[in-house]
C-alpha cells in the first residue's frame, strides 16, 4: 500500500520542519503527527467489517467512508486527544489534526476518473471538488519521492541540531 505510507512520509516531513521552529516537538511528537496521517484510511476496515454489519449492530445508517472525511477524522482526532494525559491533549490535537488533514489534502490531489475528489468537507459540505489529479493512489514513485524527501528534512534537522 503505497498510499499509506507516502501519508506518513508526508506527516514526517510536516512535523521534522514543524520541529525546527517548536523546541517542544520532539521525536514522540513527530510519531503523532503521523499516527494521525493515518486516522483517515482507518475507513479501510471496510475490509474487515462491512457497513452492513456495523449499520445492524448500531441500529443506524452507517457507511465507513465518513471516517475519510473531516468529520471522521476530526471524531477520530477527539478519541486520540481524549486517551493522553490532560498536560498533552493541545499539542496531541493539534499533530494529529495536522497529520489528518495533510493525508486528505494528499487524497484530494488524487486521480480520479470523473475529475472530482470525494466528499471531503463532510459534514461542512457534500460537495465534490475537483481534484488536479496528480497521480494514483498506487503510485510507486510517490512514496520514492515523498520518503526522499523525508530524508532530506531528517538530514536537514540533524544538521541544524
Amino acid at each position: 500500500m503505497p498510499d499509506l505510507l507516502s501519508h506518513a512520509f508526508i506527516a514526517f516531513t510536516i512535523c521534522t520542519l514543524l520541529s525546527l521552529r517548536y523546541d517542544w516537538l520532539s521525536g514522540e511528537y513527530v510519531t503523532v503527527g503521523m499516527a494521525g496521517a493515518f486516522i483517515p484510511d482507518m475507513a479501510k476496515i471496510k475490509l474487515l467489517v462491512d457497513a452492513a454489519t456495523v449499520e445492524a449492530a448500531l441500529d443506524i445508517p452507517f457507511d465507513w467512508l465518513g471516517v475519510h472525511t473531516l468529520g471522521g477524522a476530526l471524531v477520530a482526532v477527539l478519541v486520540g486527544v481524549v486517551v493522553v494525559n490532560r498536560s498533552d491533549r493541545r499539542r496531541v490535537f493539534g499533530l494529529l489534526s495536522l497529520g489528518a488533514a495533510s493525508h486528505l489534502f494528499a487524497d484530494a490531489l488524487l486521480l480520479k476518473a470523473s475529475g472530482r475528489s470525494y466528499e471531503v468537507l463532510w459534514p461542512l459540505t457534500q460537495y465534490h471538488p475537483p481534484t488536479p489529479g496528480l497521480y494514483l493512489s498506487t503510485d510507486i514513485w510517490l512514496t520514492g519521492v515523498t520518503g526522499s524527501v523525508a530524508v532530506a528534512a531528517y538530514l536537514l534537522v540533524q544538521y541544524r541540531a
